[in-house]
């Protein structure tokens, strides 16, 4: 199973149980901005308790690795968890919404996008693409966290609304950052 394909499995077992989600990470910034390889989905979750055990049913023992007692653990302690396809190696993150004002705000301000010829998702908003990348920079420091918000924008720069990037980064503490990576995209 391919990634697209794994991703695709996700949405439509997310949306046929009605648990809200946006994408997030590398595929995000890749819908907004500059595609590039990764090793795992991101997807940010609304996931109840009740939800938990429909959706791990969701992924089948024969084709899937899920731990419900992970994902009830993630519910709990607004984490994370995994879905992995062991046949392919490939993997998606599950993170659980509301453990802070942010994590709920991105599933608020989402926005559905064609990403299938028959599939809409719901995706991270732009800017909180960015966001996500500045913290995700902040933490681990990898180049590859700022190429993307450059990619982001220069492909989506016309409709990112810089000022709630500033606000929310000032919040988040990675305003130094976002400027940093402003001016190098002003000067390339």
């Amino acid at each position: 199973m391919e990634q697209i394909d794994l991703l695709l499995f996700a949405i439509r077992a997310l949306d046929k149980l009605g648990i809200p989600y946006a994408i997030v990470g590398a595929f995000a910034s890749g819908i907004w901005g500059e595609s590039r390889f990764t090793q795992d989905i991101d997807l940010l979750v609304q996931l109840k308790s009740p939800q938990v055990t429909p959706l791990c049913a969701a992924f089948p023992d024969l084709d899937f690795y899920v731990s419900e007692s992970a994902a009830r653990q993630a519910v709990a302690d607004h984490g994370q968890f995994n879905i992995i396809h062991p046949a392919s190696g490939n993997k998606i993150d599950f993170m659980v919404a509301g453990g802070s004002i942010w994590t709920d705000a991105q599933i608020s301000r989402r926005r559905r996008v064609a990403l299938f010829p028959d599939q809409d998702a719901t995706v991270a908003a732009p800017e909180d693409v960015i966001l996500g990348k500045l913290v995700y920079y902040r933490e681990g420091g990898s180049e590859k966290h700022l190429r993307d918000i450059a990619g982001i924008l220069k492909l989506s720069g016309d409709i990112v609304d810089c000022d709630d990037v500033t606000r929310n980064a000032s919040r988040l503490g990675v305003l130094d950052i976002w400027q940093a990576v402003k001016s190098r995209v002003a000067e390339s």
